[in-house]
């Protein structure tokens, strides 16, 4: 299998650093708020990276971690009142649930800043004594970029470049403008650990670099992140981790693209985030899904109104076509399977899911062909786009379940002829006038719609099929 390599700018032939095995790390969150779909993304992308990786034979580590203590944190503490580490806690635990309904696996292992403060001291104590690292007089730690001479070599840019129009944090204590801070002086009132350079907090880069240490050792086969992280994160990440060891961090380095809402950056001060939470409630984890894979997972992804509604449609007409093969033959065993021979060849280009999905359409258009022309092996092929497919996080459920939950979250607006149906064949039952009751409730399903009563009513659901 090939991946494409963003320090190299290629895609290259997969070979781990270990025969058999990968470590495999991905920047999770930061949780100074609630989580979006490009978190989802994020993390859908590498749940099926790793998953893909585990088909082909490779026994997966996979880490991620959550930022848990950083300056957006403690300013939405001060914000809530809230102390910033159960901030930070409870954050976790919502976006771990949401995570969970969005039918992303928990990765092997999941790491936090707070928890690694000590493997972080360590780490930025062993930069200096190397002369990579200098406590400055405030109480501050910076990273000494000129110590790192393949500095830039993620980006492609020199340091020079890399600075331009980049906003550097103000300091007087700074050997040089590019320099980073790796454990930052406490400020009043702030969560701080007692360190040997006074109370202070972890700088965000180091935090991944010492908690991959901690986790694998010196070197991964790959590590991830949105393309957004290349500069300055895991530039940083490159330069205090090689820095330390001598060897090379991360054999490849994978990036994916990023989320814009109808063509533009999706941010807070644009008013236009789209929470995880908020498209749950109105989409299945399937639909999310299968808008999100269309694209190549290294380009951009641009939600313009109705991606998610189109989704819903096509995946509605597939799970029809599922209900209808299954009924009419059963459920089949995967044999000869020529649908899971394509799906591996096409991820394996690089996670290919944009081409895997298009050949979606092709596949239920011919197994249309085969209900029609009462051709069994239809339930053949079903059965190799579930077991396949189920990698993506789609065809899992139940055919009748899932256009039921769809049902649900968006439930179609009833005409009102068939409300006043409804109630008139209600208040029929009510007088036991059967025959009446009975006659409005043919007119009401030839109109499309069931009427089922219950101990408190009645409840009009259109036909499924």
């Amino acid at each position: 299998m090939r991946i494409y390599n963003s320090l190299t700018r290629t895609k290259e032939k997969f070979i781990p650093l270990e025969k058999g095995k990968v470590k495999m790390y991905a920047c999770g969150i930061t949780v100074s708020g609630e989580a979006h779909i490009g978190h989802g993304y994020q993390a859908v992308i590498y749940d099926i990276m790793r998953k893909f990786l585990e088909k082909q034979g490779y026994k997966v580590t996979y880490a991620r971690n959550y930022t848990d203590v950083d300056d957006k944190i403690i300013a939405k503490s001060k914000e809530t009142g809230i102390p910033a580490d159960k901030y930070a806690a409870d954050m976790i635990e919502k976006t771990d649930k949401l995570m969970a309904e969005f039918d992303v696996d928990e990765p092997t292992l999941q790491l936090k800043a707070t928890e690694n403060i000590g493997n972080i001291i360590d780490f930025i104590q062993k930069l200096i004594d190397g002369g990579h690292a200098y406590a400055a007089a405030n109480g501050d730690v910076y990273f000494d970029v000129s110590s790192f001479p393949n500095y830039g070599c993620l980006s492609h840019r020199s340091v020079e470049d890399l600075l331009d129009g980049v906003r550097i944090e103000n300091s007087g204590f700074k050997r040089s403008p590019a320099d980073f801070a790796l454990w930052k002086a406490a400020k009043e009132g702030e969560i701080c650990w007692d360190s040997v350079w006074g109370k202070g907090r972890p700088g965000w880069h180091i935090e991944c670099s010492a908690m991959n240490r901690a986790a694998f050792g010196d070197s991964i086969d790959i590590h991830g992140g949105g393309k957004d992280l290349i500069f300055p994160h895991h530039e940083n990440e490159i330069a205090q981790s090689e820095s330390l060891t001598g060897k090379q961090f991360a054999k490849y380095w994978t990036h994916n693209g990023l989320i814009k809402v109808n063509g533009q950056k999706m941010s807070k001060s644009l008013g236009n985030s789209l929470l995880l939470e908020d498209l749950l409630k109105k989409y299945t984890n399937e639909a999310i899904k299968f808008a999100l894979l269309q694209t190549n997972y290294r380009n951009d992804i641009n939600i313009i109104d109705g991606i998610f509604e189109e989704a819903e449609k096509h995946l509605v007409g597939f799970y029809k076509i599922i209900d209808e093969t299954e009924i009419k033959f059963g459920k089949a065993e995967v044999e000869n399977d020529g649908i899971g021979k394509r799906f591996d060849e096409v991820m394996s280009d690089d996670f290919n899911t944009a081409l895997a999905i298009s050949d979606l359409f092709a596949y239920f258009k011919a197994i249309s062909k085969k209900i029609a022309d009462n051709d069994k092996t239809a339930a053949e092929d079903v059965a190799a786009i579930r077991k396949n497919y189920a990698l993506l996080g789609l065809f899992k459920k139940d055919a009748k379940s899932y256009l039921s939950e769809v049902s649900e979250k968006n439930p179609e607006e009833i005409p009102e002829n068939v409300k006043e149906l409804a109630e008139k064949r209600w208040q029929a039952k009510l007088a036991k006038n059967w025959a009446e009751a009975d006659a409005l409730r043919a007119q009401i399903d030839a109109a499309g719609y069931t009427v089922k009563d219950g101990k408190d009513g009645y409840k009009i659901e259109k036909h499924t099929s």
